[in-house]
């Protein structure tokens, strides 16, 4: 009976761990599903480049939508924000953003590109783009991840973000109506920072993720082998 008692305990360990890590792959695969689907939503707006007003930006229907955006208004006054620990060309750097005022709809943020951040952390400096139209990218904002959202005010009047979160920002910058949607700025258009329209930058892609589930679904299997061995194996006799 005691016997018996161990090999349920043992296999019901072993299922319990199996699960989790079947959940755990489960969970890697819908990621890389979802990441995949956002790239192709903004395949898709990047080819087709049809021009939409910046005032889509917000819109709630599309606020975890792609869409091609331009129009005219102008860059404000309010603070730039900085986020922190962006990757470029293997360097750690800071993703500029500017205040956009389009003439007709909400504020929005705009990003400017890549800056790089030197050894004593002093921030860069990010002066107001003297264009009056933008064009690009209309996408969610970076996601903002398990860091506790701080916007950490520079000498310059900058704020520094571990995490996007818009509404600290919407707070701090006291812009009530910001729009949910960040604008990648075009490559080809002042100023000449560092950018890409990569919607998925400093973050794992989707193959990655599958790689992932694969181990996650292999310890799950090496498990239940390894469980299934010890349950077949012979004891052995004592010796005479």
């Amino acid at each position: 009976m005691t016997a018996r008692r161990t090999l349920l305990a043992g296999w019901l360990l072993a299922l319990a761990v199996a699960a989790l890590f079947a959940r755990l792959g489960a969970w890697q695969l819908d990621r890389m599903r979802q990441k995949q689907a956002w790239l192709d939503a903004a395949q898709a707006a990047l080819q087709a480049r049809a021009p939409h007003p910046l005032a889509l930006a917000a819109e709630p229907a599309r606020a975890h939508g792609y869409d091609w955006a331009e129009g005219l208004g102008r860059f404000t006054a309010a603070p730039a924000v900085l986020l922190d620990n962006q990757e470029h060309a293997g360097r750690i750097g800071v993703r500029a953003y500017r205040v956009f005022q389009p003439e007709h709809g909400a504020p929005l943020l705009v990003e400017l590109g890549w800056l790089p951040v030197p050894g004593d952390r002093r921030m860069p400096s990010v002066p107001v783009p003297a264009q009056r139209e933008v064009a690009g990218l209309l996408a969610p904002p970076p996601s903002a991840g398990l860091a506790r959202p701080v916007a950490q005010a520079q000498p310059d009047g900058s704020l520094l973000l571990v995490s996007f979160d818009l509404p600290l920002l919407r707070r701090t910058l006291d812009l009530p109506t910001l729009a949910p949607r960040v604008l990648k700025l075009d490559p080809a258009l002042p100023p000449a920072y560092p950018r890409t329209l990569d919607i998925l930058p400093n973050t794992l892609p989707p193959a990655r993720h599958l790689g992932y589930a694969v181990q996650w679904f292999a310890l799950a299997a090496t498990v239940l082998v390894i469980a299934l061995v010890l349950t077949l194996r012979k004891p052995k006799r004592p010796s005479p």
